[in-house]
């Protein structure tokens, strides 16, 4: 019988370890990808029930961005304590829990009719879905040594971006269609719609995930022995990093990556929130148009997500992958906002803008590995989840208020992308992890 000694030679190791990380990934990013691809539409419908909701219930610019940043209010206050209930009853069970009641939280949406209802829905949606990314990514490090981080981190992360492409076309498709179909609007169709999927993957994920390593079927005892044996490696080598709940509030890179997270989620939804009315505003009326138009931005910020994790990983380098996308993020805002005079290349620096801001974001949480593990990890991951939650709010906040009070959102935009320079720097005066980094 062949045994995990039988692969000491590097060659044979190294296929092996390949076999065993391609069925760990089948078994598990599949379901993980598709959650992730439920929670980016759920986020991002809001920015599409705007075309007409805004109009039907006679909200000013402001209000929408208030409503659509509040979210991140809840997620910020309740992004940590998720995460240590998510540690103590399980990913399995946490995970199902936060996707039921965000689905029905944003099909609950559909009955707003007031500013103040907005804020109230907006709020509880965020304090809902708080501590599902960092959950997940807290999840998928448990099953990956540090050298796989990037790229399978940018493979989760790619859900956004499908989530993105799908959701433009699916949104624009139902607004076209449901518009006073059985007595409700067409943006109390696209909230009822798209909340429904999350309720039933919430379920899914109950009956179907495995809660740990050891509690995955389908491996033999050779698989199971060299997954033991990599991890306990991984962790040998991270005896440097940080394991307890109070370390992840006493070390000062969790927080400075928390300030880079604060600066490409004011980027990322400050566009996001807004890039439906940008389309429309460029001359296009078709809300399935629009929809289709959409889902530019994220092809391009999935090229960005999957070519710089799989290039960090290769280099075995965060630091300067992150403050590259951060300055193209920048430049991209920027050529909105300069050539705004012609759609076209305005809608460009939307394209190119997204690609920088989501194409970094997988980066900072592999770079959070380096520095933190087990409980530090539920703990610090959530951290710098919230402090990317103010950012989250800020943005689309700002473009209210500038559109409302200028007419237009220059202003806002140029906050953006002084912050994006600003994470670009940060990002490099953090130290730069040991050789597994």
């Amino acid at each position: 019988m062949r045994t995990y000694s039988n692969y000491r030679d590097k060659s044979v190791v190294s296929d092996a370890e390949n076999a065993l990380y391609r069925k760990i990934t089948w078994r598990l990013m599949p379901m993980l990808f598709f959650c992730y691809i439920v929670s980016y539409i759920d986020r991002i419908n809001i920015s599409f029930a705007k075309l007409q909701m805004l109009d039907d219930l006679h909200f000013s610019s402001a209000a929408y961005g208030l409503g659509a940043g509040i979210f991140f209010v809840g997620f910020f206050i309740f992004e940590l304590p998720s995460n240590l209930m998510l540690y103590r009853f399980g990913v399995r069970v946490w995970i199902a829990r936060i996707m039921v009641t965000w689905g029905v939280l944003c099909s609950g949406m559909m009955f707003i009719k007031t500013p103040e209802a907005f804020y109230i829905m907006r709020f509880l949606f965020g304090a809902a879905e708080a501590g599902f990314l960092p959950g997940v990514v807290y999840y998928v490090a448990q099953w990956y040594p540090r050298e796989r981080h990037g790229r399978i981190i940018s493979l989760l992360i790619t859900g956004a971006v499908v989530g993105g492409i799908l959701g433009g076309p699916f949104a624009g498709v139902i607004m076209d269609t449901f518009m006073d179909v059985a007595g409700l609007r067409n943006w109390q169709w696209l909230f009822l719609l798209t909340g429904i999927p999350a309720v039933a993957l919430g379920v899914a994920f109950y009956f179907l995930m495995p809660n740990k390593p050891s509690d995955l079927k389908g491996l033999n005892e050779i698989e199971r022995t060299l997954l033991k044996n990599n991890l306990d490696a991984d962790n040998a080598k991270a005896d440097h990093q940080r394991s307890k709940i109070f370390d992840a509030l006493k070390e000062s890179k969790v927080w400075l990556l928390g300030l880079v997270a604060l600066t490409v989620n004011l980027g990322i939804y400050g566009v996001v929130f807004w890039t439906p009315t940008i389309i429309k505003e460029a001359g296009f009326k078709s809300y399935t148009t629009i929809g289709l138009i959409s889902t530019l931005p994220y092809v391009a910020a999935g090229m960005a997500m999957l070519f710089l994790g799989y290039s960090s990983d290769r280099w075995r380098e965060r630091r300067w992958h992150i403050a590259f996308a951060c300055i193209v993020g920048a430049a991209g805002m920027l050529i909105s906002i300069e050539f705004k005079a012609v759609p076209m290349l305005s809608i460009l620096g939307v394209i190119v803008a997204t690609a920088g801001f989501i194409g970094s974001t997988p980066l900072v949480w592999a770079f959070a590995s380096n520095f933190i593990k087990d409980k530090a990890a539920a703990a610090g991951f959530a951290i710098i989840n919230s402090m990317g939650a103010i950012g989250g709010f800020s943005g689309p906040y700002l473009m209210g208020m500038a559109k409302d009070y200028t007419g237009n959102t220059d202003a806002a935009l140029y906050v953006m992308v002084s912050f994006a320079l600003l994470g670009s720097l940060i990002v490099l005066f953090l130290p730069r992890p040991g050789p597994a980094r």
